[in-house]
């Protein structure tokens, strides 16, 4: 196909892809990675330019929100269905946990990084919360 008229894109391997760019924002695939384990996430972002959309592609994923200054204050679980739109809104903090079969499509600005994210550690009751919330779901 003439790349004039059709751009097609995948990734399979793990973890963030960027695929898409056009004028201010981007498309990219987060394929599941051992970070995105449940046992292994210990750290939240939240971006202050932009939201996030998530759209769960296959497998099985669970998006943990929260507000506060510097960092979530408490953490509120969404089990995500594949196929819905998620839109994680500017300034949340956030993370997701996905298992091993799990993909997920981001549509957020194309200059989303380091520069306009803020990161903080999760605490450790925090950390056992996701935890529970996975093994609940039989993960």
């Amino acid at each position: 196909m003439d790349k004039a008229l059709l751009e097609v894109s995948d990734y399979a391997g793990e973890g963030f892809r960027p695929l898409i760019y056009f004028g201010t924002w981007r498309v990219a695939v987060l394929n599941y990675l051992d970070e995105l384990r449940p046992e292994n996430l210990k750290k939240v972002e939240r971006h202050t330019e932009t939201d996030e959309v998530f759209i769960l592609m296959k497998g099985e994923g669970t998006l943990f929100l929260g507000k506060g200054d510097k960092g979530p204050e408490t953490l509120y679980p969404q089990v995500m269905d594949i196929g819905k739109l998620y839109n994680v809104k500017r300034n949340i903090w956030h993370t997701v946990a996905l298992t091993p079969d799990a993909s997920v499509l981001l549509v957020e600005n194309g200059d989303t990084g380091t520069d306009n994210s803020e990161y903080a550690d999760l605490t450790a009751q925090q950390c056992q919360v996701i935890i529970e919330q996975c093994t609940a779901m039989h993960w």
